[in-house]
């Protein structure tokens, strides 16, 4: 049986078309697979936004505040004036009770007089002395030199059988240096005493008291120029003291028992001048202290003249000591300040020489020196004493 032929054009057309379309199908699969990355890296990227520019936070203005250094030139000054008035003190007593003193008293004419001989009645003496010292750093005070000049004009007078009183006016000039802190200061003082004594046999009382007043003129180095201040200082003391004078043929020996008090104050005040000057309020400092200790001397007689050596030893308890404090203000920015003192035990020692060149007129010279641990003081005078 023979089969019968199917037409070649409608079967070659039928496979044409299914090859167009799958290879279409094929096209479209394709570029679906192509682009899907594209869009997938598109979608996942977003478009970056603009950060906003941060606003800078103003740094705060500093406040300017006062330091416990700026003012060591006023620490200095109240312990100077303290001190000062002491010393007076111990002149004035040392006036009053000293072995040279002490000698005309009771042996006017030197030699082997008779102690009944008449002393002159009054007597008038003049002194020119020098102290320097040197404090010693204490907490924030970083330390001072200080040097005295200063004069002493006296006159005393016997009122009675035993019994002299005297009066007498010192006038100093103090120059203060801190170093370490660019501060200095001047301390100008005038000091009124008076003092008498009491013999009673071979045992001598003695008191003394002291007023002074002064004014201090400070300048600090700000870094932009000076800073400068002046205000008013005072000072107020007493003194009394008992001794036995033991005497065998040349020679003496006078111990002694005293008992001091001092206060100071410093007036309060404003700087000018220089960067951030400061308000410094008013400062009052007091001291009270006992002393115990002995002279010791020896006179020489030649060409009609007496040649009196001696020299003396303290020692010093300061069992009371109230050293203050100040506000110190820059502003509204306040901060209290400490006063300066000394340790509480130390020595006094010191020697003399005094040459009688009559009866009635002298010439001497005296050392004093005070040791303690935060300080060192050394004084040094020159005197003329008359008699009448």
């Amino acid at each position: 049986m023979r089969c019968a032929l199917q037409p070649f054009g409608p079967r070659q057309t039928i496979g044409l078309d299914r090859v167009r379309r799958i290879v279409t199908a094929i096209a479209v699969v394709f570029a679906v697979i192509v682009m899907m990355p594209a869009t997938s890296g598109f979608a996942q990227s977003p478009t970056p936004t603009a950060s906003p520019t941060p606003t800078p936070t103003p740094s705060p203005t500093p406040v300017p505040v006062p330091t416990a250094t700026d003012t060591n030139y006023d620490q200095s000054a109240g312990n100077s004036t303290l001190n000062l008035g002491s010393g007076f003190l111990s002149r004035l007593g040392n006036q009053a009770s000293g072995g040279v003193n002490r000698a005309s008293r009771a042996n006017p004419g030197g030699g082997g007089a008779s102690v009944s001989t008449e002393d002159p009645r009054y007597r008038t003496w003049y002194e020119g002395y020098g102290v320097s010292v040197r404090t010693d750093p204490q907490g924030d005070f970083v330390g001072d030199k200080r040097k005295t000049f200063g004069g002493v004009a006296g006159f005393g007078a016997r009122i009675a059988p035993g019994v002299n009183l005297g009066f007498s006016v010192d006038q100093s000039h103090t120059d203060i240096d801190v170093p370490l802190a660019l501060q200095s200061a001047t301390l100008d003082l005038t000091q009124i005493g008076f003092n008498g004594s009491v013999d009673k046999g071979p045992w001598t009382w003695a008191f003394a008291v002291v007023h002074g007043f002064g004014k201090v003129h400070s300048s600090r180095d700000t870094g932009f120029g000076f800073a400068t201040a002046g205000y008013r200082a005072t000072v107020d003391g007493a003194l009394t003291e008992i001794s036995y004078y033991w005497t065998k043929d040349q020679m003496r020996i006078v111990p002694k028992g005293a008992l001091e008090y001092v206060r100071a104050t410093g007036a309060a005040f404003q700087e000018a001048g220089g960067l951030d000057p400061l308000s410094v309020g008013s400062s009052a400092l007091s001291r009270a202290r006992v002393m115990i200790g002995a002279e010791i001397g020896r006179y020489f007689i030649f060409d009609q003249k007496i040649l009196d050596l001696s020299a003396y030893g303290k020692f010093v308890d300061n069992f009371y000591q109230d050293l203050g404090s100040v506000q110190v203000s820059l502003g509204t920015q306040n901060i209290i300040v400490p006063g300066i003192g000394e340790s509480r035990y130390g020595m006094d020692a010191g020697a003399s020489a005094s040459l009688s060149l009559t009866n009635t007129a002298r010439l001497y010279v005296n050392y004093d020196g005070k040791f303690r641990n935060e300080l060192r003081s050394h004084q040094g005078a020159v005197g003329f004493e008359y008699r009448w």
